[in-house]
C-alpha cells in the first residue's frame, strides 16, 4: 500500500432544453433567468470570503478489511471505489456511497473500464466515529433494465433527504448506441451520460429507482456545454427548491473534454424533478468534479482544474477571485460531510472533512479521509 497521500494525481421535464424551457418557466423566480458571464463582476469583484484563504487539505488512509474481516473502504486488492457521494449522519452513524467496480466480476473485453465508473454499481459504508473508520454495509443500487439509460453501469451517487425520504442521485450509461458488441465504448463521440434517481425511506434502503427515465438529460443541442455528458449531482436546498449542481462537458470537444468541464444548475419543486436547467448555464468552468455545500448566505463550490474555492452570494454569480489552495496534493472526486443534506439551512457554517478518492496509478483507486476547515469563525455563526 502506498501510504504517501502526497502521491496523489488527485486528481419542464427530465430532459427538457436548456434554453426554451428555462426562460418560459413561471416558477422560477426572476432572478434566476438573469443571463451572466462566467465569473462575472456582479459582486464588485470581491474577494472570496476570508475563511478559504490560506487553506489547504490533508488526508487519512482507511483500511481495506476491518479487523473483523469485513470490508472498509480503503485500498484494496482486485477492488475499485471511487467518486463518493457527500456524507451525511442519521441517529449515531455516518453514510457514504459510492461507486464500487469488483474486478474479477468484469468481461475481459471491458477490463479497460474497470478503474474507471463505467462499469460500476452504487455501494454504501457506514461510520460510527465520524468518517474515521468505515464498514461497508453492502450494493445499494444495480443496473437498470436491458435498453435502459442505465443499462451499463450507475456510478458517482449523491444523496439527499427530504420530507422524510432519501433520494439517492447518480450518473448513468448504457452500452454504445449501434455499437457491434453491445459494450460501452467510452468514445468521446456518441457515449452519452445521463442522470437518474432512486427513492428509499431509510438510508439502508431498499432503493427504488424513482422512473426508467433519466430526471436529467445530456442536451441534444450541440452548442450547449453539457451536451455530450451531465454528470456529478450536488444538492442543495433553497427556499424549498432544489438545486442540482451538476457538471457539463460538450460534444465536440472530444477527448479534450475533462478539462474543458463546466458547472450548471437545474431546479426542481420535488426531489424528483421535474427538473429545469438554469438559462444561464454554465455559471462555473474548470470544474471537473462538482462539490458545492451551503455557506454564509450563498453557495460555495470547489473547481477541481483550477484548484480553487469558489463562492456565489446568490447560488449562481462566482467571484472573479477566487482563492487557490496554498498546498497540494488537491482532492479528487471529493464528498464533504454536509448536516444540510438532512437539515436544510437558511445561513450555511461551511465544511470540515468528508471522502475522496485517491488514485495510486495502478488499477484499483480507493477512499481516503480529506479535512480542511472551511467552516465559519464562531463570531460569524
Amino acid at each position: 500500500m502506498k501510504s504517501q497521500i502526497i502521491i496523489l494525481s488527485i486528481i419542464s421535464l427530465a430532459g427538457c432544453r436548456a434554453g426554451q424551457a428555462d426562460r418560459e418557466s413561471k416558477d422560477i423566480p426572476k432572478p434566476l433567468l438573469k443571463e451572466h458571464s462566467l465569473n462575472s463582476e456582479a459582486f464588485g469583484g470581491r474577494a472570496a470570503v476570508p475563511e478559504f484563504s490560506g487553506k489547504s487539505f490533508s488526508y487519512q488512509e482507511l483500511a481495506g478489511l476491518n479487523q473483523d474481516g469485513s470490508s472498509g473502504i480503503g485500498q484494496q486488492e482486485g477492488i475499485t471505489r471511487r467518486d463518493p457521494s457527500d456524507v451525511i449522519k442519521v441517529d449515531n452513524r455516518w453514510f457514504v456511497w459510492y461507486s464500487k467496480v469488483i474486478h474479477m466480476n468484469v468481461a475481459p473485453n471491458e477490463q479497460h473500464l474497470s478503474a474507471s465508473g463505467y462499469v460500476a454499481t452504487l455501494w454504501y459504508a457506514t461510520s460510527q466515529d465520524e468518517g474515521l473508520t468505515w464498514v461497508e454495509q453492502g450494493e445499494a443500487l444495480g443496473v437498470g433494465k436491458e435498453e435502459s439509460f442505465d443499462a451499463q453501469a450507475v456510478f458517482t451517487p449523491n444523496i439527499l433527504k427530504f420530507n422524510e425520504k432519501y433520494y439517492l442521485y447518480y450518473d448513468a450509461v448504457k452500452p454504445t448506441p449501434g455499437g457491434s458488441e453491445h459494450l460501452f465504448e467510452n468514445n468521446s463521440t456518441n457515449d452519452f451520460t445521463n442522470m437518474g434517481v432512486a427513492m428509499a425511506d431509510s438510508p439502508d434502503g431498499p432503493w427504488h429507482r424513482i422512473s426508467d427515465e433519466p430526471i436529467l438529460r445530456f442536451n441534444p443541442d450541440g452548442e450547449s456545454f453539457d451536451s455530450y455528458r451531465v454528470d456529478d449531482a450536488s444538492l442543495v436546498v433553497r427556499d424549498g427548491k432544489i438545486w442540482l449542481y451538476y457538471k457539463g462537458r460538450n460534444l465536440k470537444n472530444g477527448l479534450r473534454g475533462p478539462s474543458q468541464t463546466m458547472m450548471g444548475v437545474a431546479f426542481a419543486d420535488r426531489p424528483e424533478g421535474p427538473f429545469i436547467k438554469y438559462a444561464g448555464n454554465p455559471i462555473l468552468e474548470k470544474s471537473h468534479e462538482v462539490l458545492v455545500w451551503s455557506h454564509r448566505e450563498g453557495i460555495a463550490a470547489y473547481a477541481s482544474f483550477s484548484k480553487t474555492l469558489e463562492y456565489a452570494p446568490d447560488g449562481l454569480d462566482f467571484t472573479s477571485k477566487p482563492v487557490e489552495f496554498e498546498t497540494l496534493p488537491k482532492p479528487i472526486a471529493p464528498g464533504a460531510f454536509r448536516p444540510e443534506l438532512t437539515d436544510p439551512v437558511q445561513y450555511g457554517n461551511g465544511v470540515q472533512w468528508g471522502i475522496s478518492m485517491l488514485d495510486p496509478g495502478g488499477p484499483y483507486p480507493y477512499l481516503v479521509r480529506w479535512e480542511c476547515d472551511l467552516s465559519l469563525p464562531e463570531s460569524d455563526h
